[in-house]
């Protein structure tokens, strides 16, 4: 193979244009395709920037031609040659007005037949594409996934350094604490028996940075999570991380809308209004059935749970006595959706542990017919159609069953029919902040409170009377933002008192010896001056998936994990030698089958 010793680039393929005419350039980058029309060849070049269309001519120099004729596809070539301006111009590409007439030819690098299409295929088995990610990540489409990743976290650093934050890098080996999800682990050689944990966020270390006196800190870091994967989640994954000293939640809220907004005008070009629309936590569950809603359409839920409590249908009645409810949405104009169509439905739900769906249809003249018409009278099928201000072709769902089934259930149907009926603008950007999240959730299994958020975050003031006597009635100082039914960042204001973070440690069941192992650090910490602090983090992989609007998060990571946490490019994780284990006194058990 050739070198490029003697020659330099004097730029990128896509970088030329028409006011170029007559300009000597060199240019490197991979043969996307080949052309020989017998006397001609034209074979299009590709870099990072894009394409360009080489031309290699007989009657100008054969030697050089007979060579060209040796380049395929993935070739990497350098070529040297005059910009000129071409006859068969191709709108198509940026570079469509000119072609480089080449006068030198270096075959860099030869290439094996690609083993999956380079094009904009996405046909490609997923699979294969990972594991020839290398390859994959030659489509352009690909690049622009990763350009904008770098274009998002360049805003970030410029914006919050540009706002009084500073940037501090947190351990990557840290400790193992509970009140999370599951810690990756990393056994200690030196100190065997013991085990960092990959870090699940900075949260601790950026408190302390506030007791330190940094004021005001952020980081773009790498997290770690060992929970099951979806499709925007994955195994290790990045947060724009920041925490800020003597804020409440509006001040908080007002940088980062500030944030948001710049990030939107630097990236696309759009203007997005502050400050953003604001919602409780339980309204946003009232009205949607999501703390995460999609404000785009409307489709709102409809609580009937006074008007059917005492009615003849067990199913309503029985949700309503046992403190379930009973909820709905009106799906406009949908009573021509065939009994199969609905049936799709119902297992639809299913998915969310609801039951079943009763469902009515308004006909001409109010005429309603339905799944649970024989259950009641005319005059409270017309004052149930009524609650939905359902209309002739509406057709109404129902849902009966504990209030989280309720919400759940409806909160995703909504999003489907709203799929299924092409309800939703794909090009209208819809922020608000989800306020007053519950501080605690009620784990029926364990028979005790977890934290909603973290256990680092202060409750609401007004509710602090109820944090022993119902623990239920207590809504947090937390904050999500969200993004057309995405949630895209969060965070709190924290508890900055030694003692009240002990006492909130003691409601979620840790015993005073147990908070001081788990949380000792912290604690002593604490009680040395704590600024009042909050702050919030993104997840960077999902702000690049609402910018660039694909719905796969492993587009947006240069090398993605797949569904079981496994990477098939590089086939890790893998076994280690028995060596490696020794030298860390680790024996590796057997699991039995569960047959």
């Amino acid at each position: 193979m050739e070198n490029i010793k003697g020659i330099k680039r004097t730029g990128y393929c896509a970088e030329y244009d028409i006011r170029d005419i007559n300009k000597k350039v060199v240019l490197m980058g991979w043969v996307n395709r080949s052309r020989n029309l017998g006397s001609i060849i034209f074979c299009d070049l590709r870099d990072r920037t894009g394409l360009v269309q080489v031309v290699f001519r007989h009657e100008k120099n054969e030697v050089l031609f007979r060579k060209a004729e040796n380049i395929k596809a993935e070739y990497v070539i350098a070529v040297v040659g005059t910009v000129s301006e071409r006859e068969d111009k191709n709108p198509n590409i940026k570079t469509g007005d000119i072609e480089i007439e080449v006068d030198e030819l270096r075959i860099l690098s030869e290439s094996a037949v690609p083993v999956i299409d380079i094009t904009e295929n996405t046909a490609t088995n997923e699979l294969l594409r990972l594991k020839y990610r290398f390859l994959d990540l030659r489509k352009p489409k690909q690049q622009q996934y990763l350009f904008m990743r770098n274009k998002i976290a360049k805003c970030a650093r410029d914006f919050y350094s540009e706002n009084g934050f500073i940037e501090v890098e947190t351990p990557v080996l840290t400790r193992s604490t509970p009140e999370g999800a599951r810690d990756y682990l990393v056994p200690s050689r030196v100190n065997q028996g013991k085990f960092y944990a990959l870090p699940q966020s900075p949260q601790l270390l950026k408190q302390l940075l506030m007791i330190s006196g940094f004021d005001r800190y952020y980081q773009i870091v790498k997290c770690f999570r060992d929970e099951d994967l979806r499709a925007n989640r994955q195994p290790e994954f990045t947060q724009i991380d920041l925490e800020m000293s003597f804020v409440d939640v509006d001040d908080v809220i007002s940088v980062n809308e500030k944030f948001i907004q710049n990030l939107f005008k630097e990236t696309l070009n759009v203007e997005l209004k502050i400050p953003f629309l604001r919602m409780t936590y339980e309204e946003a569950m009232n009205r949607f059935g999501s703390d995460k809603p999609d404000v785009r359409f409307g489709m709102e839920l409809t609580d009937i749970s006074d008007i059917v409590k005492q009615s003849d249908f067990k199913v309503f009645t029985d949700a309503c006595s046992n403190n379930g409810s009973v909820k709905g949405i009106n799906a406009k104009g949908c009573a021509n959706f065939s009994r199969k169509d609905i049936d799709k439905l119902v297992e639809f739900v299913k998915d969310y542990k609801a039951k079943g769906i009763a469902w009515l249809k308004v006909g001409k003249d109010k005429e309603i017919t339905g799944s649970i018409t024989k259950f009641f009278t005319v005059e409270q099928l017309e004052t149930i159609a009524d609650a939905f201000n359902g209309e002739e072709n509406d057709l109404i769902l129902i849902i009966a069953d504990k209030n989280q089934t309720v919400y759940d259930s409806l909160g995703a149907l909504r999003i489907e029919i709203a799929k299924r009926l092409n309800l939703i603008d794909n090009n209208r950007y819809e922020f608000l902040w989800v306020t007053e999240f519950p501080q605690f959730e009620f784990n029926e299994e364990d028979n005790r409170y977890y934290a909603k958020h973290h256990p680092f975050t202060a409750p609401m003031d007004e509710d602090l009377e109820f944090l022993h006597t119902d623990p239920a009635k207590v809504r947090a100082k937390a904050y999500d933002i969200v993004l057309n039914g995405e949630e895209i960042g969060g965070g709190s204001i924290r508890i900055h008192d030694s003692d009240f973070q002990e006492e909130m440690l003691g409601v979620l069941g840790f015993t005073k010896d147990k908070a001081e192992e788990s949380f000792g650090f912290l604690l002593n910490a604490l009680r040395f001056g704590t600024p009042p602090h909050g702050g919030m983090a993104y997840g960077l992989d999902r702000l690049v998936m609402s910018i660039t609007k694909t719905d796969n998060i492993r587009d947006v990571i240069a090398f993605p994990k797949i569904q079981s946490g496994a990477c098939p490019l590089t086939d890790a994780p893998n076994v280690v030698d028995n060596k490696q284990l020794d030298e860390l006194g680790i024996c590796l058990k057997e699991k039995k089958n569960e047959d």
